[in-house]
């Protein structure tokens, strides 16, 4: 059994749902291994993950429609706004999907859908840095 811990950095120009998939598919063939688990987690508290279809753009514009309707950026509706007015729409967002995932490897490869992909959703205004931790562990 092996294991091994990787950072991914991914500049976000905004909101908007930033497409992993490639990425984490290259870290399990460099550590080579057959079989496993890849747990892929967001230490921040104003974007999330999600494993989504990426075949049609369609999809990720709805996504980020419906979320920008539920979550709306309303200056002087939530309370808190210490880091703006896109800070708390973010928090909500982000409380709503996902801070880890975790995929099985089978063959040399994450146990994606043939239309599905592991996305960044960022949802602040401003671009961030965003920090993506990735751990691998299988054989």
């Amino acid at each position: 059994m092996r294991q091994c811990l990787h950072e991914i950095h991914r500049r976000t120009r905004g909101p908007g749902l930033f497409e992993l998939t490639a990425e984490l598919r290259s870290l399990v063939w460099e550590a080579g291994l057959a079989a496993g688990l890849m747990t892929v987690y967001l230490p921040h508290s104003s974007a999330s993950l999600l494993i989504q279809e990426n075949a049609d753009p369609d999809v990720r514009a709805d996504i980020e429609t419906f979320f920008s309707e539920l979550a709306p950026h309303a200056p002087g509706r939530y309370r808190h706004d210490t880091e703006g007015p896109d800070d708390m729409p973010a928090h909500l967002r982000a409380a709503l999907t996902q801070s880890s995932l975790g995929i099985p490897i089978v063959d040399g490869r994450p146990a994606l859908g043939r239309w599905q992909g592991v996305y960044l959703f960022e949802h602040r205004e401003a671009p961030q840095t965003r920090t993506i931790l990735v751990h691998l562990i299988g054989a």
